[in-house]
């Protein structure tokens, strides 16, 4: 009796150990030096919601900080070449501040980022109407996009690193798109020093369907992104007219200002662009297709040393170099952000697709799944 009394006591404990490992609790609250995620209180919507942040934290010196307000990615802390971490993306230290307006700093773009020429679209015969928010067009998803909404989440510890996933349904008819989307969003930080970003969603409905991050970077942490030394895979882009919507053309790089094949310094043709955003934003098509996940591009940040490369199972990446900032915003460490302080390169679709038959389409239809895959990794040299 003694001996089986003995081994019934030593089972129980080894199952209480295995069920407190696994508790989404004890993960959250894993401690320094451990893959951890760990959620806090972030602040609190006008009507009492409670918005989180989670924490995700590497064993190689890299934290990444999102909030369920918007899925937006609040904070990335990266290792400079003498191991020193810095936070790499523009944002906000309030929520006050990512409730007011600002230029979509971190955050979860949907249903469609990008412009939609004029705020229509016919779809199956059907014209559908959308809010124009940007000059003649409608952009990044409308009046209150994915950017502004609330998400659940959850964290999650596994074999990949440490992960927050986020679920939100878009109800038939918000900001004037058809069908329930249901979409998910899960941030991955990995032991490679990779930001993964993955997405995947399903409709009742066809609708138009394109997602993508707005994370403005600068590698430096503060000034001007100018010396950044950028290569983008990608020999073509779509040219655009005044409002920023594409003409139809898939134009060659080679020769143009617009040619980042190999690694140039952002900042090194920029005046030679014409037009009303003094500086890049432009769709470039990137050499993969989006046929699978492949290098979209490299950035060299020379004296940090800090270098991030970007994955993506995407056919297009929208660079894009603060050009609206104007110095009315004050973000993080009281750093007042002035034009080309940061870079943006989002992970998309074509903008404008639904009007566009050879661009890649954007429709999702019930029974098909939306999937996408961006990874940021980052190093020193």
């Amino acid at each position: 009796m003694k001996g089986r009394s003995w081994f019934s006591s030593i089972c129980v404990l080894l199952v209480s150990i295995m069920i407190a490992l696994a508790a989404p609790d004890a993960l959250s609250g894993a401690g320094a030096g451990t893959v951890s995620v760990k959620r806090t209180q972030y602040g609190k919507m006008p009507d009492g919601t409670v918005i989180d942040q989670y924490t995700l934290t590497n064993l190689k010196g890299m934290t990444a900080k999102v909030i369920t307000y918007g899925a937006i990615l609040t904070e990335l802390r990266v290792p400079d070449r003498k191991g020193r971490p810095g936070d790499v993306v523009l944002g906000f230290n309030r929520l006050a501040q990512y409730l007011s307006d600002h230029p979509y700093f971190g955050s979860t773009i949907g249903r469609v980022a990008n412009r939609i020429a004029r705020g229509k679209f016919t779809l199956d015969g059907k014209e559908y109407t959308l809010a124009i928010n940007n000059g003649p067009n409608h952009l990044h998803g409308g009046l209150k996009g994915f950017n502004r909404v609330v998400w659940k989440a959850e964290s999650i510890v596994n074999d990949d690193g440490a992960s927050v996933r986020f679920t939100y349904l878009s109800p038939d008819g918000e900001e004037g798109y058809p069908g329930n989307l249901l979409v998910e969003v899960v941030y991955t930080l990995s032991a490679q020093n990779e930001l993964k970003i993955q997405y995947t969603a399903t409709t009742d409905k066809a609708t138009p369907v394109n997602l993508t991050n707005h994370s403005y970077f600068n590698l430096a942490g503060n000034g001007d992104i100018l010396g950044h030394v950028l290569m983008l895979a990608a020999d073509h882009y779509t040219p655009v007219d005044d409002t920023l919507i594409p003409t139809g053309e898939i134009k060659a790089v080679k020769d143009t200002p617009m040619d980042f094949t190999t690694p140039t310094p952002i900042g090194a043709r920029i005046d030679q662009l014409t037009g009303d955003p003094g500086g890049y934003d432009h769709n470039y098509v990137l050499n993969s297709g989006g046929k699978s996940l492949a290098l979209a591009a490299r950035v060299l940040e020379p004296k940090s040393g800090r270098v991030m490369e970007m994955y993506t199972t995407e056919p297009g990446v929208q660079f894009y170099t603060g050009n609206f900032l104007d110095g009315t915003l004050r973000g993080k460490r009281g750093i007042v952000y002035k034009k080309h302080y940061g870079f943006c390169l989002e992970a998309d679709h074509f903008p404008d697709a639904v009007h566009h038959p050879n661009f890649p389409s954007i429709i999702l239809r019930p029974g098909q799944t939306y999937h996408q895959l961006t990874i940021y990794k980052f190093s020193a040299e």
